[in-house]
């Protein structure tokens, strides 16, 4: 990588890659200007520095039956390494929770479920959630609706 960690090149391709991950290698290389070797090697290398973590497909929650987004505010009783950790660790085991924050203010964790109804909800607030050791209190707010979601801001140039 060049010593500056991202020029306006990589940050074409990387603004390219977010929106259409499945573009190819030429498709690529001729919409940011290059030709495709040079192309493909700034690609490899945004990749094997960690600024590309893998390739996703998009998929629509509701269409598959998941139609319930809530975020979940959790505080935890005590504010150790071992308490800390062990939450960390069984929260990451549900798969209803999608995303888990660590957070400053009111809560010590936010997290992002996604279940396919409200009694499914229910089933995993109680069932699961509240199993979780050391957790305090949680708080839970329901997506009623998506203005926006996607893509990460990059700059224009550097």
């Amino acid at each position: 990588m060049p010593s500056t960690p991202l020029d306006s090149i990589d940050l074409r391709i990387l603004a390219t890659l977010q929106s259409d991950g499945r573009v190819t290698n030429l498709e690529l290389a001729e919409r940011i200007g290059l030709s495709a070797s040079p192309c493909l090697r700034r690609v490899r290398q945004l990749e094997e520095g960690g600024f590309i973590e893998g390739y996703a497909a998009r998929l629509n929650r509701e269409k598959i039956g998941l139609g319930v987004v809530a975020f979940v505010r959790v505080n935890i009783e005590r504010h150790n390494d071992t308490d800390t950790n062990a939450f960390m660790r069984e929260v990451s085991k549900l798969p209803e929770v999608i995303a888990c924050y660590i957070t400053s203010g009111e809560s010590d964790f936010l997290l992002h479920v996604v279940v396919k109804d409200l009694v499914a909800y229910r089933l995993f607030a109680v069932e699961k959630l509240t199993r979780v050791p050391g957790i305090r209190d949680m708080r839970s707010s329901f997506v009623i609706g998506t203005v926006k979601e996607g893509t990460f801001p990059l700059p224009a140039e550097l």
